[in-house]
């Protein structure tokens, strides 16, 4: 079978193949370590809905500074979708949202409630 066969059958499957050209590198972060793959060859795969990808290339495993990780961690514990919508909600800086989810367990509801007091 030629590949324009196979791309035939897939079409009549509704299975899309497309390759994305324009990625030259892809990133899986780890808890531990990132997985790095260079000269990215990427292929998204769409069927029934979904979206899969191939990728291929050259990978390298690239360990986290501990250190500088939980620093990170520390510095925004929260989400920036959680900050920012405490900080719309309740009109405040975002000092006082991280505060706020501090106080409220990360829990962004509740935050928005105990700065508005509604």
């Amino acid at each position: 079978m030629n590949s324009r066969e196979i791309k035939r059958m897939m079409a009549q499957m509704g299975i899309k193949s497309t390759e994305m050209t324009d990625v030259k590198e892809v990133i899986f972060r780890g808890k531990e370590k990132d997985y790095v793959i260079s000269d990215a060859q990427v292929i998204m795969i769409e069927a029934q809905g979904q979206k899969t990808f191939q990728v291929s290339g050259t990978i390298k495993e690239v360990k986290k500074d501990t250190a500088a990780s939980k620093a990170t961690e520390q510095a925004a514990p929260f989400s920036e979708d959680d900050i920012k919508l405490v900080m719309e909600q309740a009109h405040v800086t975002r000092e006082k949202a991280i505060e706020a989810l501090k106080a409220a367990d990360g829990e962004p509801a509740q935050a928005i409630v105990n700065l508005t007091g509604s």
